[in-house]
């Protein structure tokens, strides 16, 4: 009911204490991929559009997105397993893409409530379960602070790793920094334990750029990515650093 998620948002937060919410059912079509319900939510400057399905996500658009999450196969399962899924687009008057991402993730949160397990950024290719995005104490009471706060390449953005035919080591990427009006990254790490140290430094070297206003160039330590890594192909600018062996070992 739209009273029920009006109340859920509201209570997610103090700046959201005038959000609310409009939900139309859908009268069936007979057609297998039509919503079951649409709607709007809006608090302050935002406004977010909800498109309901009581039916799954396409299996190859979860797999993208979960396959390369950042956590354990079994809760991958459970993801895997969802029944029904809703699309979230922003609609709303704020230009910072990272509040868009913000409010996008602060209901995400909220649908938590509703039965959500996981929350997907179809083009970042990345996903997260969704109690994280849900109030905790150690947020002192502050989430969209917290949310705010997120590293870029947990959610907002996405990273990946690769394994590519014919080449040694395992390629680890960004992808969906565009939004941000940011060049994704890329780097060929010596194996799969270096992704913690390469996503703090993709993670700590985006948000320099962000807060700076800065711009990293091809020359500048980074290099365009070559006709032959077709896998780094991205929707804006790639920037792709090449190391010097040993470098991930000799980090603390």
């Amino acid at each position: 009911p739209a009273d029920g998620l009006q109340a859920a948002v509201r209570d997610y937060h103090p700046d959201m204490a005038e959000a609310t919410a409009e939900l139309f059912p859908v009268p069936p079509g007979g057609k297998p991929d039509e919503p079951s319900v649409m709607g709007l939510v809006a608090w302050g400057p935002h406004v977010l559009k909800l498109v309901a399905f009581g039916h799954p996500m396409p299996a190859e658009v979860v797999k993208a997105c979960v396959q390369p999450a950042h956590f354990a196969p079994e809760f991958k399962e459970v993801a895997y397993r969802h029944q029904a899924h809703v699309m979230l687009y922003y609609a709303g008057y704020d230009h910072d893409p990272l509040e868009q991402y913000v409010a996008l993730a602060a209901f995400a949160g909220v649908l938590t409530m509703f039965g959500a397990v996981f929350t997907l950024n179809e083009i970042g290719r990345t996903a997260i379960p969704s109690p994280v995005l849900m109030p905790h104490e150690e947020d002192d009471g502050n989430m969209l602070a917290a949310l705010r706060g997120l590293p870029l390449v947990l959610l907002y953005c996405g990273f990946v790793k690769l394994e590519v035919e014919g080449q040694a080591g395992v390629w680890m990427r960004t992808y969906g920094c565009h939004r941000f009006g940011l060049p994704d990254l890329a780097l060929r790490a010596d194996g799969h334990a270096a992704a913690q140290w390469v996503f703090e430094l993709f993670g700590n070297a985006l948000r320099y750029l962000r807060t700076s206003g800065q711009r990293f160039e091809p020359g500048h330590t980074l290099r365009a990515r070559t006709v032959d890594e077709w896998f780094l192909a991205s929707d804006g600018e790639m920037l792709v650093a090449d190391r010097a062996a040993g470098i991930e070992r000799a980090q603390p």
